[in-house]
């Protein structure tokens, strides 16, 4: 590929990644287009995402073929290798020959040779003190990155970081206002039950409150349910 045409390549992928930050996107999409211009832009033989997953373990998000998910998780089984190294340390691990690490990570070199995989670049997603997870650039070439596309590859990988924590903090906001909402909701028909059993009882709204409060207490229910309960007709207090 000439410098003009990796430069524009480099160009777009960086504007597809920075329209995430805007744009309606699907997490998966997007890493799976990262993975892919990789390839071409860092003549990498394949290329591969892991994200810290609900429970902290580490999951194959996205790669370009079978070849690097194989060896992804069977890094993954092993528990160790340059791939978790970066993201779990949040430091960038860069192996310019697989043979270099026989002897701090053995399984993983013997897997990585097996598949014909020479050199390794894993650069961790991450953000200050967060790291989500590890971007991996594996070659069939020995040799490490060069400066200009180590810097590009760690410029991709932190935009797609902030990307990814942009579609959490949505998520998270979005499950916010659901359970502000059931919270409004439930309150409601809370008012709906105290009226409603004032006026049957002839006791005043915070007497009858108090009977729904003390009624959930003891049979360990929700108010809001003894409250719909109330309105339904299935329970007299």
């Amino acid at each position: 590929m000439t410098a003009p045409t990796r430069e524009l390549q480099l160009l777009g992928t960086f504007v597809a990644l920075a329209d995430s930050l805007v744009d309606d996107f699907e997490v998966v999409d997007l890493l799976q287009r990262l993975v892919d211009e990789c390839i071409s832009l860092f003549d990498a033989a394949a290329a591969g995402i892991l994200l810290l997953g609900p429970s902290d373990e580490l999951e194959v998000i996205v790669s370009t073929s079978e070849r690097s998910e194989l060896v992804e998780l069977m890094q993954l089984k092993v528990g160790s290798g340059p791939c978790v190294e970066a993201a779990t340390t949040g430091e960038v691990v860069s192996v310019g020959d697989i043979d270099a690490i026989a002897d701090r990570w053995p399984a993983f070199a013997a897997d990585a040779r097996a598949s014909g995989f020479l050199s390794i670049h894993a650069i961790p997603l991450r953000l200050r003190d967060s790291t989500l997870g590890s971007l991996n650039l594996l070659r069939d070439e020995p040799g490490a990155l060069n400066a200009a596309d180590a810097a590009a590859a760690r410029a991709l990988a932190d935009i797609a970081t902030i990307s990814i924590l942009q579609q959490r903090l949505v998520e998270e906001s979005e499950l916010a206002q659901a359970q502000l909402q059931r919270a409004l909701d439930s309150r409601v028909v809370i008012e709906q039950a105290k009226g409603y059993l004032a006026q049957r009882q002839n006791i005043d709204m915070d007497e009858a409150f108090a009977r729904i409060r003390g009624h959930a207490r003891s049979t360990q229910a929700r108010i809001g349910v003894i409250a719909a309960d109330i309105i339904a007709g299935r329970l007299l207090l």
